[in-house]
């Protein structure tokens, strides 16, 4: 008895962690050279998607990330009610890929 627990508590263990998002924070400085490699877009660009979404919003805070190759750039807004968004972007692409209520 003691055996299966201990297997179902390591499978569960193993899931959990396998769901886990690999992602790691770009540092500042690596931003104009992957502007410049023509890797991501500017990050004014990437602003103007998310403000477009938001049109009354104001920028609270920004990200970007390197999940598994892609970046992403995180928008956290907040708008004139005072509702917060949160809006992930393809760096590369300008893409939104997420776009919800904090």
């Amino acid at each position: 008895m003691t055996l299966t627990r201990t297997t179902l508590i390591a499978a569960l263990l193993g899931v959990a962690a396998a769901g886990t998002v690999y992602a790691d924070d770009v540092p500042h400085q690596q931003v104009p050279q992957l502007v410049k490699d023509g890797t991501i877009q500017s990050l004014e660009t990437l602003d103007k998607v998310a403000l477009d979404k938001h049109p009354q919003a104001q920028i609270t805070d920004t990200e970007l990330e390197n999940e598994y190759g892609r970046y992403i750039y995180q928008v956290e807004l907040r708008d004139a009610q005072g509702q917060e968004w949160d809006v992930d972007i393809d760096a590369s692409t300008g893409d939104v890929l997420k776009d919800e209520r904090d």
